[in-house]
Protein backbone atom coordinates (compact mmCIF):
# COMPACT_ATOMS: atom_id res chain seq x y z
CA UNK A 1 0.00 0.00 0.00
CA UNK A 2 1.21 3.55 -0.79
CA UNK A 3 -0.31 6.35 1.25
CA UNK A 4 -0.28 9.79 0.33
CA UNK A 5 0.22 11.52 3.81
CA UNK A 6 -0.94 15.19 4.17
CA UNK A 7 -0.36 17.76 7.05
CA UNK A 8 -2.80 20.62 6.51
CA UNK A 9 -2.05 24.02 5.87
CA UNK A 10 -3.02 26.89 3.72
CA UNK A 11 0.35 28.67 3.96
CA UNK A 12 2.56 25.41 4.01
CA UNK A 13 1.08 21.95 3.46
CA UNK A 14 3.46 19.33 4.06
CA UNK A 15 2.94 15.93 2.11
CA UNK A 16 4.95 12.94 2.56
CA UNK A 17 4.79 9.09 0.25
CA UNK A 18 5.29 5.98 2.32
CA UNK A 19 4.90 2.65 0.95
CA UNK A 20 4.32 -0.25 3.24
CA UNK A 21 5.50 -3.76 1.48
CA UNK A 22 5.60 -7.02 3.67
CA UNK A 23 5.38 -4.93 6.53
CA UNK A 24 8.38 -2.71 6.05
CA UNK A 25 7.82 1.17 5.60
CA UNK A 26 9.39 2.86 2.96
CA UNK A 27 10.23 6.63 2.47
CA UNK A 28 8.80 7.50 -1.21
CA UNK A 29 9.57 10.75 -1.22
CA UNK A 30 8.01 14.33 0.61
CA UNK A 31 8.32 18.00 0.58
CA UNK A 32 6.06 21.13 1.33
CA UNK A 33 3.58 23.61 -0.50
CA UNK A 34 3.76 26.82 -0.01
CA UNK A 35 1.56 29.28 -1.10
CA UNK A 36 2.42 33.03 -1.30
CA UNK A 37 0.65 35.19 1.05
CA UNK A 38 -0.26 37.93 -1.12
CA UNK A 39 -2.13 35.79 -3.27
CA UNK A 40 -6.11 36.43 -2.14
CA UNK A 41 -7.35 32.47 -0.60
CA UNK A 42 -9.29 31.82 -4.00
CA UNK A 43 -6.01 31.70 -5.80
CA UNK A 44 -3.93 29.61 -2.53
CA UNK A 45 -6.74 27.15 -2.99
CA UNK A 46 -6.76 26.76 -6.28
CA UNK A 47 -3.11 26.09 -6.19
CA UNK A 48 -3.23 23.63 -3.28
CA UNK A 49 -5.40 21.20 -5.20
CA UNK A 50 -3.42 21.30 -8.57
CA UNK A 51 -0.41 20.41 -6.33
CA UNK A 52 -1.92 18.08 -4.33
CA UNK A 53 -3.55 16.34 -7.82
CA UNK A 54 -0.04 16.34 -9.31
CA UNK A 55 1.55 14.70 -6.64
CA UNK A 56 -1.42 11.84 -6.81
CA UNK A 57 -0.88 11.44 -10.67
CA UNK A 58 3.19 11.61 -10.21
CA UNK A 59 3.36 8.98 -7.28
CA UNK A 60 0.39 6.83 -7.66
CA UNK A 61 -0.81 6.53 -3.84
CA UNK A 62 -3.48 4.22 -3.20
CA UNK A 63 -4.67 6.14 0.12
CA UNK A 64 -4.61 9.44 1.82
CA UNK A 65 -4.06 10.06 5.33
CA UNK A 66 -4.45 13.90 6.79
CA UNK A 67 -4.06 15.12 10.28
CA UNK A 68 -7.54 16.59 11.65
CA UNK A 69 -7.27 20.10 12.69
CA UNK A 70 -6.34 21.18 16.26
CA UNK A 71 -6.34 24.48 17.34
CA UNK A 72 -5.28 25.46 21.13
CA UNK A 73 -3.83 28.68 20.97
CA UNK A 74 -4.38 30.23 17.48
CA UNK A 75 -8.03 29.94 16.56
CA UNK A 76 -8.59 32.85 14.25
CA UNK A 77 -5.79 30.65 11.38
CA UNK A 78 -8.73 27.97 12.11
CA UNK A 79 -10.91 28.97 8.97
CA UNK A 80 -8.33 29.28 6.35
CA UNK A 81 -6.87 26.20 7.59
CA UNK A 82 -10.13 24.56 7.41
CA UNK A 83 -10.48 25.54 3.96
CA UNK A 84 -7.41 24.53 2.56
CA UNK A 85 -7.78 21.01 4.48
CA UNK A 86 -11.01 21.01 2.91
CA UNK A 87 -9.49 21.65 -0.71
CA UNK A 88 -6.80 18.81 0.08
CA UNK A 89 -9.84 16.40 1.09
CA UNK A 90 -11.48 17.58 -2.31
CA UNK A 91 -8.27 16.84 -4.60
CA UNK A 92 -8.02 13.53 -2.79
CA UNK A 93 -11.49 12.22 -3.02
CA UNK A 94 -11.69 13.59 -6.36
CA UNK A 95 -8.65 10.86 -7.50
CA UNK A 96 -10.99 8.12 -5.82
CA UNK A 97 -8.12 8.19 -2.79
CA UNK A 98 -9.71 6.50 0.25
CA UNK A 99 -9.00 9.34 3.10
CA UNK A 100 -8.15 8.41 6.93
CA UNK A 101 -8.19 11.54 9.29
CA UNK A 102 -6.30 11.27 12.22
CA UNK A 103 -6.17 13.69 15.91
CA UNK A 104 -2.64 14.88 16.29
CA UNK A 105 -2.64 12.19 19.43
CA UNK A 106 -3.59 8.90 17.53
CA UNK A 107 -0.70 10.05 15.22
CA UNK A 108 1.65 10.28 17.98
CA UNK A 109 0.54 6.70 19.41
CA UNK A 110 0.81 5.24 16.36
CA UNK A 111 4.16 6.17 15.43
CA UNK A 112 5.51 6.77 19.01
CA UNK A 113 3.76 4.40 21.23
CA UNK A 114 2.56 7.59 23.63
CA UNK A 115 -0.09 10.13 22.43
CA UNK A 116 1.66 13.18 24.52
CA UNK A 117 4.81 12.62 22.69
CA UNK A 118 6.64 15.62 21.70
CA UNK A 119 7.44 16.94 18.34
CA UNK A 120 11.37 15.90 18.54
CA UNK A 121 9.76 12.33 19.29
CA UNK A 122 8.24 12.03 16.61
CA UNK A 123 10.92 13.37 14.30
CA UNK A 124 13.05 10.75 15.72
CA UNK A 125 10.86 7.95 14.99
CA UNK A 126 9.93 8.91 11.48
CA UNK A 127 13.22 8.87 10.38
CA UNK A 128 14.32 5.75 12.28
CA UNK A 129 11.03 3.64 11.04
CA UNK A 130 11.68 5.04 7.67
CA UNK A 131 15.47 4.86 7.70
CA UNK A 132 15.96 8.78 6.94
CA UNK A 133 18.82 10.39 7.38
CA UNK A 134 18.71 13.78 6.01
CA UNK A 135 17.03 16.02 8.16
CA UNK A 136 13.96 17.59 6.18
CA UNK A 137 13.78 21.51 6.44
CA UNK A 138 10.09 21.38 7.31
CA UNK A 139 8.44 20.33 10.56
CA UNK A 140 5.36 19.81 7.75
CA UNK A 141 6.97 17.32 5.65
CA UNK A 142 7.56 15.38 8.58
CA UNK A 143 4.23 15.34 10.07
CA UNK A 144 3.16 14.32 7.17
CA UNK A 145 5.09 11.41 6.84
CA UNK A 146 3.72 10.72 10.42
CA UNK A 147 0.32 10.67 9.16
CA UNK A 148 1.13 8.41 6.55
CA UNK A 149 2.90 6.13 9.03
CA UNK A 150 0.04 6.03 11.20
CA UNK A 151 -2.56 5.34 8.77
CA UNK A 152 -0.15 2.27 7.57
CA UNK A 153 -0.12 0.95 11.43
CA UNK A 154 -4.03 1.59 11.34
CA UNK A 155 -4.87 -0.26 8.57
CA UNK A 156 -5.90 2.05 5.95
CA UNK A 157 -8.83 3.77 5.51
CA UNK A 158 -11.52 1.11 6.69
CA UNK A 159 -11.08 3.57 10.15
CA UNK A 160 -10.85 6.67 8.14
CA UNK A 161 -13.58 8.15 6.04
CA UNK A 162 -14.32 7.57 2.01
Amino acid sequence: MRVLGIDPGLASVGWGIVESKHNRLTHVARGTITTPSRDDTGRRLIFIYNEIKSLIERYAPDEAALETLYFAKNATSALPVAQARGVQILACADAGLPIGEYTPMEIKQAVVGNGRADKHQVEHMVYLLLGLREKEKSDHATDALAAAVCHINRGGAFCGIV
